[in-house]
């Protein structure tokens, strides 16, 4: 066999080689990119990144337990003001200041604003008409 047909073959052998792992590389990509592939790598790094912000917050939430704690209480207390209000007999305190301030108009709508500055930056209907 003559070097040139040797050398024939070797490139054909090199050329089958490299066609095979680039039809390879070729499927894997299409596994990796389908929908469901997508679609688990984007959730897997979601749920870590999620889990890392909740184990950040554990740690935090294990060093500060009074203020924790102090925050949970005051949201619970504003939640609960009308029952407690009620308790102490301050909730018709605040329904009769209520009332008051409603009668306070005589169509139960809110009042006007007089003020002289007010009135003045609001331009009238009439300027409009030419």
């Amino acid at each position: 066999m003559s070097p040139l047909e040797q050398q024939f073959i070797e490139d054909r052998a090199l050329r089958d080689a490299a066609k095979a792992v680039l039809l390879a590389d070729i499927e894997h990509a299409r596994t990796n990119l389908t929908a469901k592939g997508v679609a688990d790598r984007v959730g897997g790094r979601i749920g870590d990144g999620a889990k890392d912000v909740f184990e950040a917050a554990k740690a935090q939430a294990e060093d500060n337990r009074g203020i924790l704690a102090l925050l949970i209480g005051a949201v619970l207390l504003w939640l609960a003001r009308e029952p407690i209000m009620e308790l102490l007999g301050l909730a018709d305190l605040a329904e009769d200041s209520d009332i008051e301030q409603g009668a306070a108009s005589s169509d139960g709508l809110p009042e006007a604003d007089t003020h002289p500055l007010n009135s003045a930056a609001m331009p009238s209907g009439d300027d409009n008409e030419q």
